[in-house]
């Protein structure tokens, strides 16, 4: 996930991330601030850091630090679901006077584990050819574990839907069992009004 999004000096903005359980997910971001005079995003942001807090589907916090205007964070998912990233910089003025804007770049992988190219180019070629079969054996885990969370998902979804279905099916009986009584009311009161007036 790869995008970049405008952010108010002392507002939070937070991004939702469906993750599978032991998965590790490394973020980078860097921040460029609003300048009034040449009214462009300037390179950088210096001075002014961001907090990052990560919160698990269960509520608890993963991760919750304070950055420079760019870095690296990461974290390991230990339960499956919807995993809240939440970005605030640390700017100390008040919101009222605090109108600067920011852009924030934001990187997040999620079940990426990086190659060092520099260690392997210094090691021999068995010892390459060895390392590079480990981050498959780990690539291949890693679409794994996706594979089998969205079956999970997939199969709590279709349990979801036969259970409303089922649902349906039933009102729709119990809706037509009571149109069925009051029409048989209905024509026992009309019978008893007619017999009542000697009309029938």
């Amino acid at each position: 996930l790869a995008l970049y999004f405008h952010i108010g000096e002392r507002e939070e903005k937070c991004i939702i991330e469906d993750i599978p359980s032991d998965t590790l997910v490394v973020g980078n971001y860097k921040v460029q601030c609003w300048d009034i005079h040449k009214h462009e995003f300037l390179e950088s942001a210096p001075g002014l850091g961001m907090f990052v807090t990560v919160t698990s589907p269960s509520g608890e916090v993963l991760l919750s630090k304070l950055y420079g205007p760019q870095g690296t964070f990461s974290f390991t998912s230990y339960l499956s679901g919807e995993h809240i990233i939440c970005f605030q910089s640390n700017s100390t003025r008040f919101a009222v006077t605090a109108g600067s804007k920011l852009r924030m770049h934001l990187d997040i992988r999620v079940g990426e584990h990086f190659l060092d190219e520099s260690a392997i180019q210094a090691k021999d070629k068995v010892d390459e050819v060895s390392v590079r079969l480990e981050h498959l054996i780990e690539q291949i885990y890693h679409v794994t574990r996706e594979q089998d969370y969205e079956r999970e998902r997939e199969e709590k979804f279709r349990k979801t839907s036969e259970e409303t279905n089922s649902n349906i099916l039933w009102w729709g009986i119990v809706q037509t069992l009571i149109l069925i009584s009051i029409g048989i009311w209905q024509i026992k009161s009309l019978r008893d009004f007619f017999i009542s007036k000697k009309l029938v």
